[in-house]
């Protein structure tokens, strides 16, 4: 099976200005190297500062690395620039945050709807729909967001990430905004549809629970992988 994800030698640092006013390079990581092959979940787990959200954001390409690449699907995606980039996340990946991110003027169906309207799928309503139904919220769709729950909001965000069908998708903290129970039956949810679609699942969190149930975790600590 062919690797999905590579990361090779990849680093960040940024310039932090010392006692003396000289720039000084922090490094946030150090040479990051692993493999994910398609439809593997993995956890990046770690305290706050060792450098999760970073090596979340160079994975996705939402930032640059100072050092090393990143390969999703065999492309190399810092061979690109920043428009190139967009463009092969739209046709990739997927993204779950902590605050959810919908549009609040938009319903559940039409915050769903929205990246398959972008990608000009004609069947986008009915696809959304079906999306909706598979993470129980077929009797909410015409609701705002300021309508929903926390637990509901969190449900629409996964069926939007699932419902263009990327081979990875990315999500920071799904959970933390969540209380146990809610945050519970998030996990199944994502972790239903990582089997059923076979995507590639990577998070960052600090949820124990959450990071046993991946198949493979990641532990970073000052920047490196443990």
């Amino acid at each position: 099976m062919a690797s999905i994800v590579q990361a090779v030698n990849l680093g960040k640092q940024v310039e932090s200005p010392s006692m003396d006013g000289e720039a000084e390079p922090l490094v946030i990581l150090h040479e990051v190297n692993f493999t994910l092959e398609a439809g593997e979940s993995l956890a990046i787990i770690g305290s706050s500062g060792s450098g999760k959200s970073t090596l979340l954001g160079l994975l996705a390409g939402l930032d640059v690395p100072s050092g090393g690449t990143v390969y999703l699907d065999g492309v190399d995606i810092f061979s690109f620039d920043e428009d190139g980039r967009a463009r092969l996340r739209g046709r990739l990946a997927g993204f779950v945050f902590q605050s959810f991110q919908l549009l609040p003027a938009l319903t559940a169906l039409e915050n769903v709807m929205l990246p398959l309207e972008l990608h000009g799928a004609s069947d986008a309503r009915q696809r959304a729909m079906e999306a909706l139904e598979r993470v129980g919220l077929a009797p909410r769709m015409s609701h705002l967001p300021k309508h929903l729950s926390g637990g509901e909001q969190q449900r629409v965000a996964i069926a939007r990430a699932f419902v263009v069908k990327p081979k990875i998708l990315f999500a920071d903290e799904p959970t933390g905004n969540l209380d146990a129970a809610t945050g519970s039956q998030i996990i199944e949810l994502m972790l239903e549809l990582n089997s059923a679609q076979g995507t590639t699942l990577i998070l960052v969190t600090h949820d124990e629970a959450l990071a046993r149930r991946c198949g493979r975790q990641l532990q970073l600590a000052a920047g490196r992988v443990m």
